[in-house]
């Protein structure tokens, strides 16, 4: 199947593979704001799930324990943040930008002797008849398990958030956190929890770049991706399934740019690198506005200081 010389059938199973890192770590990001934590150093743990993920990988010729390293790498800066966040009440929005810039640094340090280096192949998960399907099996059931395990913690953040009692505990702290602690729930905890799920779903976003995405380690790779996962959570209202939509808005439009250029058509390379992100926000604004009404709005105590003897 192919439209303008493009083949569709490889577009769109580029594109769930393009739109994994984003959706693991908008996933993440979701959780610590709707826990009441403004984390902007999502690039940060992004970045260090990268290089962390592909020293382990490469370390030790295993993908799972390089994907294992670079979740562990992205939750432990989570906790640096929580840390200076929750215990030594310091400011979210620059301890945010601070952990981006630490990350970013740490991670060049760490990545020059991996430069060149190959890492161990990850390979596609088996399901049998499916993958042979016409159409539908090169698209949906020819990838990893990543790509699957992403999809699935949509659904069971969704089931989490709306039908658990930790998961209305943790909307309670996001929404009200001195009523939450009045009740006697430990806000600081919850949000460290929360923190650190998020850290380790944007950890592994970023393995997820350097082991299948780009099979590579190059410094600055995450190229925005953290920025990105931001401002889909935001613009899809704090919802899940939107997150969802807006990630693989994203990931379509970033291989859609690539097919283009690699089909020669005469469209400035800068305007088409540039189009996912803008076209992306730009979509997402039109979408919250046209639900504005019905839209769930910001978790009311987000970016607020909670202190436990006030």
């Amino acid at each position: 199947m192919t439209l303008g010389g493009i083949d569709l059938v490889a577009l769109m199973a580029m594109l769930m593979v393009a739109s994994t890192p984003i959706l693991l770590a908008a996933t993440g990001e979701l959780i610590a704001e709707k826990a009441g934590v403004l984390n902007l150093g999502v690039e940060g743990m992004m970045i260090m799930g990268a290089i962390g993920g592909f020293a382990g990988a490469v370390m030790t010729g295993s993908p799972a324990l390089g994907f294992l390293a670079g979740a562990c790498a992205g939750a432990a800066m989570a906790l640096v943040f929580g840390f200076l966040t929750q215990v030594l009440l310091s400011n979210q929005v620059a301890t945010g930008l601070a952990l981006t810039l630490f990350g970013m640094g740490l991670s060049a340090l760490i990545g020059k002797g991996f430069e060149g280096v190959r890492p161990p192949a990850t390979g596609k998960l088996d399901l049998g008849g499916l993958a042979d399907l016409p159409v539908l099996g090169p698209m949906l059931f020819r990838h990893d398990w990543v790509v699957y395990l992403s999809l699935a913690l949509i659904v069971a953040v969704w089931l989490f958030l709306h039908l658990s009692r930790a998961g209305l505990i943790l909307r309670a702290v996001g929404e009200n956190h001195d009523a939450a602690h009045a009740l006697g729930y430990r806000v600081v905890m919850v949000r460290l929890a929360a923190l650190a799920f998020g850290g380790a779903l944007a950890g592994l976003g970023g393995a997820y770049l350097s082991l299948v995405r780009v099979p590579q380690w190059t410094e600055g790779m995450t190229a925005g991706a953290g920025w990105i996962a931001l401002a889909i959570v935001v613009f899809a209202s704090w919802r899940i399934e939107r997150v969802l939509l807006g990630a693989y808005l994203f990931g379509g439009v970033t291989v859609l740019q690539l097919r283009l250029q690699a089909a020669g058509y005469a469209i400035p390379v800068q305007l088409l690198s540039m189009a996912p992100y803008v076209i992306t926000i730009l979509v997402l604004v039109i979408i919250s506005a046209r639900h504005r009404r019905g839209a769930q709005a910001a978790p009311a105590a987000l970016g607020r200081i909670f202190h436990a003897s006030r």
